[in-house]
């Protein structure tokens, strides 16, 4: 199994919308770049030698082997030889490009027919000029007049032969592919660090454990990508070579992770079999744990191990589709959301593992399409999250929405609809604060129906509802930001009103009195008039409602007292007020 563990394996993780129409355009394009240009992998086995690692730069192993794979190299130098002469290489120009693993040193030397020789070799933490965009080295053929014969390659301390990439070509076809590689993987990480913002942004909104996952997903793979293409280098270059390549298998194995517990949590775990869950967590967990020593080891079974992943990789993209199909079944529009993100990855990731992909996208081959199939999924995933974040929106803004409505049911009487007790005690507090502060003068009136028990008893308790309907309704008439209405219970109602005193205060309580008195409630009461008495009191001083109720209470008492229809006003302190009520008095007993 080809698991490019070393120097960036990263399993896809791909979305699709238009999954054919995505494929069929990714197919495409391969093929038209990996036929395109003219090129020679230097395919294992190569001529090879492994020795203790020289001190000389000019020394040379006494001969070479053209058979069998290469041993014993991981705490030696690896040679390998590749003879031009049984190669479909131009020898007057010619370039080496070696896909980046892990080895302290790498020495390239040309031999040219004379018998010179030009070497040269970048060292582990130094590539100099020599690094290309991709995880990629490069060595130029000087032009000389004698043709180039052969090119020995030497690796110190080189982790794994079995995943080194090495092409010759053109001088001119190297420029070109590492600037078309350079283009597309500026596009794939643009694309990601746009997902990985989004992400990040979303996470801090939405609060909840998938799209921080997401979030911490992309942004694994935008530095993965970053390192592997080696971009990093123009910003900190003493990471070229195994530091990159071992950063690389670290951020792989941890984006796999991410990815998969992303998916994962986002479904809601109703809809899944907790057997099913936690088995696939636990996978995914794994794939970061085995990602340690992969990440540290420069030697051993690494290929071995490699596999190992592989195969874990694939165990949890299984588990990852068995849970969006359980959770789809069960109707989870998560699962829908997710399940187009996961569907192309795992066509890549088969394209990946079974098909030769070194000869496409200009050198990138299975990495690049990683990368871009990770920037897509990434936009995929991001799009998902914020369908979901929008029907959380709306989910909450009804379920606050049908809170508040309850919320002010409760405080309203439900016959009437005004505020009962509850909700008028809390309405008349930022007034009574008001009042408090000495900004504004206010006043309770309490109204009372007169002989609203000989109603009840003449004409029944539903003619009794209606009457207080129409008192409701004509009270409701003064309702706003100056003035409170509630009924407080059975035939008793209330107002607060702000910004009146005195004479107004007066007029304005008489005209309360009048305006009920003038209601029309039909011939259910066989046109008898319903009067009210109302109480007036003005708040003292840091009174609070139960005192400033106390107080109205007394001046309604007093108005039953005087014989019922009447405005009157707790202590009477104001001189127009009195002679207001007075005159109220004489024109009744007239």
């Amino acid at each position: 199994m080809r698991v490019a563990v070393m120097d960036t394996v990263f399993r896809p993780r791909f979305n699709a919308l238009k999954v054919l129409a995505i494929l069929a355009t990714v197919l495409l394009w391969c093929g038209w770049a990996g036929g395109a240009r003219a090129e020679v992998f230097l395919e294992q086995p190569l001529c090879h030698a492994v020795t203790a690692t020289p001190a000389q730069p000019d020394t040379a192993p006494p001969f070479f082997s053209c058979e069998g794979q290469p041993v014993g190299y991981q705490h030696g130098s690896l040679w390998l030889r590749a003879d031009l002469d049984q190669l479909a290489v131009n020898p007057d120009d010619l370039a080496l490009l070696v896909h980046n693993s892990r080895f302290d040193r790498l020495e390239v030397a040309f031999t040219y027919e004379d018998g010179r020789i030009i070497r040269q070799a970048v060292g582990s933490g130094d590539f100099g000029t020599h690094w290309r965009t991709g995880a990629q080295v490069a060595f130029e053929a000087p032009v000389r007049d004698a043709p180039l014969k052969a090119v020995t390659m030497r690796f110190d301390r080189l982790a794994s032969a079995h995943l080194l990439r090495m092409r010759l070509m053109s001088r001119g076809e190297a420029s070109l592919q590492s600037t078309a590689l350079s283009i597309s993987v500026a596009a794939a990480l643009t694309l990601l660090l746009m997902g990985a913002v989004f992400n990040t942004f979303l996470a801090a909104t939405l609060r909840r454990q998938f799209p921080v996952w997401q979030a911490a997903w992309a942004t694994s793979v935008l530095v993965w990508g970053m390192i592997w293409s080696q971009l990093n280098l123009f910003i900190v270059p003493g990471m070229a070579g195994a530091v990159s390549a071992q950063a690389s298998t670290a951020l792989s194995c941890l984006a796999i992770t991410c990815a998969a517990f992303s998916a994962v949590t986002a479904i809601d775990p109703a809809n899944l079999p907790r057997i099913l869950r936690r088995i696939t967590l636990a996978v995914a967990a794994g794939v970061g744990v085995l990602g340690i020593p992969l990440t540290l080891m420069r030697s051993g079974p690494i290929n071995a191990m490699a596999n190992t992943l592989g195969l874990m990789v694939l165990a949890v993209l299984a588990g990852v589709a068995l849970c969006l199909g359980w959770a789809w079944r069960r109707g989870s529009p998560e699962a829908r959301s997710f399940a187009g993100a996961w569907s192309l990855p795992m066509v890549t990731l088969g394209v990946v593992q079974f098909a030769d992909t070194d000869a496409m996208l200009w050198g990138g081959g299975a990495q690049l399409l990683v990368l871009f199939a990770a920037a897509w999924q990434t936009l995929w995933l991001a799009a998902a999250a914020s369908q979901t974040h929008a029907r959380l929106r709306i989910e909450h803004d009804r379920a606050r929405t049908a809170e508040a409505r309850a919320h002010e049911l409760a405080r309203r009487d439900p016959l009437t609809g005004l505020h009962n007790r509850r909700g008028f005690t809390e309405a008349v507090a930022p007034m009574l604060k008001l009042a408090h502060a000495a900004t504004s003068p206010i006043a309770l009136l309490l109204l009372d129906v007169d002989l609203f028990k000989r109603i009840n008893d003449n004409y029944g308790h539903d003619t009794g509802d209606g009457v207080l309907q129409t008192i409701a309704q004509r009270l409701s008439r003064w309702e706003g930001d100056m003035c409170q209405v509630a009924r407080l219970g059975g035939e008793e109602f209330a107002l607060m009103i702000a910004g009146m005193e005195g004479f107004a205060l007066a007029r304005f309580a008489e005209s309360v009195r009048l305006g009920i008195a003038a209601c029309d409630h039909g011939p259910a009461i066989e046109g008898s008039k319903v009067t009210v008495s109302i109480g007036v009191a003005k708040a003292p001083f840091q009174s609070d409602f139960r005192q400033l109720y106390r107080l109205a209470d007394e001046a309604l008492y007093t108005a039953k007292r005087q014989g019922r229809d009447r405005v009157v006003f707790h202590g009477q302190e104001d001189r127009e007020t009195a002679s207001l009520q007075t005159t109220q008095q004489a024109s009744q007993t007239v």
